[in-house]
């Protein structure tokens, strides 16, 4: 039995923050308390052993839930597998990934569904949950059969990494999914507009002297799945958000009642285009970074709601490959064991972003979207827990990574606020930067 002292609830679905003594017993949390006594900790245990935790000057919240994760496994484990990503995630303060599907093979069919969540449960870290495909092999053909992969234990359905070009297709998906009762994540991006681009087209691009991605390559798609989306009725969310066009259409969307949600990344959050280097892959993304006033849409939208969730979009790579020509190097970030404390001080700390905001954003709204557990304290509840310490600094030092991947931007600098505790039903998984 846990009982953690004079430590600062931040928990959203209660409308929560204040200072709490917390008790976790069975894998569950008991009981939240202002004012517990010893007498009734002990009685409470039942004869069971007691840890204390001094809680002062700590924040607990609901673990967080990321929607968004690659983890490489089946196929490239070279980059990452689900053992190295779940055990990057508790580091990070995730109790619970989504794994996308872009594996080798892909993850079109209940067997691999299977593969993927039981491995998830060997791990024995954070809860992994797979999502399947939309189309068979991910070509953007034949529908996949996700009434099928939801029974194997599929969350949502993704082609993420390739964006489903017809238009008929992503309307039938739509339709389909529904039958499920989960969302079809959609990956936006118009192929012909973005063409060979590596970074967002604009002044940036030009001094660069490479192929630019205009942003209408996303706005074009999230207008069009928008669209099909109030058409079917379907259940749709869009991943990684990167333009003002595109939250000014979700906005929209959301005012009309159709049935969406939105993601928005960390480094879309805290970075632009004129941060990239052409000496540097670290920030070479997709979708590209964007302007200073996508930027500044990208958190307005996040604070108003219009973006319902924070998703890192892990994306590990071998050092190899992103220390190639930034034209040749991959895209993506290696983000779970960094992402919530690069969002803290850069962010929440500037006043960006309240801490109650961003918990919200990354455990309370994931939840009730795809329909998880978690995302609450309340009694009853999972433990899935973060104890966060906002004055633990840490330099990123590649040695202590556990991921496989040290594709971040972060590598070699100093991060405050970190979480130091992190339980997942009451088992504790993470202690002071260590992964039990």
């Amino acid at each position: 039995m846990w009982w953690l002292k004079e430590v600062w609830v931040i928990d959203p679905s209660q409308n929560l923050s204040a200072p709490r003594d917390v008790l976790v017993k069975g894998g569950q949390v008991l009981e939240m308390s202002s004012a517990l006594t010893e007498e009734e900790v002990l009685e409470l245990a039942q004869g069971e052993q007691v840890e204390t935790i001094d809680g002062r000057g700590k924040f607990i919240f609901p673990g967080l839930i990321d929607v968004h994760t690659h983890l490489r496994e089946p196929g490239q484990e070279e980059k990452e597998d689900i053992l190295s990503g779940s055990r990057a995630a508790v580091r990070g303060g995730f109790t619970t990934i989504l794994a996308m599907a872009n594996t080798q093979p892909v993850i079109d069919n209940r067997a691999l569904v299977e593969f993927v969540r039981l491995q998830g449960e060997r791990a024995g870290y954070a809860h992994v949950l797979p999502i399947g495909t939309v189309t068979k092999g991910m070509q953007g053909g034949e529908l996949a059969e996700m009434v099928d992969m939801k029974a194997g234990g599929a969350a949502a359905f993704s082609d993420d990494g390739k964006n489903i070009q017809n238009a008929e297709v992503m309307r039938l998906a739509l339709e389909y999914a529904k039958l499920t009762g989960l969302p079809i994540i959609s990956h936006c991006e118009d192929k012909d507009l973005a063409g060979e681009g590596q970074m967002r087209r604009g002044m940036a691009s030009a001094r660069m002297g490479l192929k630019g991605i205009p942003a209408s390559a996303e706005s074009v798609i999230v207008a069009r799945d928008l669209l099909l989306a109030e058409e079917t009725g379907g259940k749709l969310h869009l991943a990684h958000i990167s333009t003002t066009e595109s939250v000014d259409l979700i906005r929209q969307a959301k005012a009309r009642g159709v049935n969406v949600s939105a993601e928005v990344n960390p480094h879309h959050l805290i970075f632009c285009e004129e941060e990239l280097s052409i000496t540097d892959t670290a920030l070479k993304v997709n979708p590209p970074l964007g302007s200073r006033r996508d930027r500044e849409s990208l958190i307005e939208g996040l604070r108003d709601g219009t973006l319902d969730m924070i998703a890192t979009d892990h994306a590990p790579h071998t050092q190899s490959e992103k220390a190639r020509p930034f034209a040749e190097a991959p895209f993506g970030i290696a983000s779970l064991e960094t992402a919530l404390s690069a969002v803290w001080q850069y962010l929440v700390l500037s006043g960006r972003l309240s801490l109650d905001r961003v918990i919200e954003a990354w455990s309370v709204s994931p939840a009730k979207r795809f329909g998880l557990p978690g995302g609450s304290l309340k009694p009853g509840a999972p433990a899935d827990m973060v104890l966060f310490d906002p004055d633990y600094s840490e330099v990123i030092d590649s040695a202590q990574l556990v991921s496989k991947a040290r594709n971040t931007p972060f590598l070699g600098k100093t991060l405050q606020g970190f979480p130091v505790m992190v339980w997942v039903e009451g088992r504790l998984v993470q202690r002071n930067r260590s992964v039990i």
